[in-house]
């Protein structure tokens, strides 16, 4: 696979590429306080993208009340489905652990957390 990528969307809809950690922890700070609503005035979230120039796609996204998701996908226009959406909820130093994972390109650690199938 061609280039690696990491994008942070910030609940103000705002994207940030190759984020730093003080960006992500910024980023569900916002999502924790509960102050921060989404662009169209529903409850805020946060989502980390990881993904390839010509492939593969994750995301981790985090909603206000630390619901989090997790989404594999056959690539950056969100065709195919890889598997099931999984769920859980997380503290805000538990969903920063995830992010980091995930922007360290550790897929298979993300996948063997305990999630819940989204339904």
């Amino acid at each position: 696979m061609a280039n690696a990528w990491v994008m942070l969307t910030r609940p103000d809809g705002r994207d940030v590429a190759a984020p730093s950690e003080a960006q992500m922890a910024a980023a569900l700070a916002d999502v924790y306080s509960g102050k921060t609503a989404a662009p169209d005035g529903g409850p805020g979230s946060a989502v980390l993208r990881f993904g390839y120039d010509d492939g593969l796609m994750y995301e981790v996204e985090v909603s206000t009340g630390g619901g989090v998701r997790f989404a594999e996908w056959s690539d950056r226009d969100c065709e195919i489905a890889l598997a099931g959406p999984r769920v859980m909820t997380l503290a805000q130093a538990d969903a920063l652990q995830l992010w980091r994972l995930l922007a360290q390109r550790q897929v298979a650690k993300i996948r063997n957390q305990p999630w819940q199938d989204a339904g």
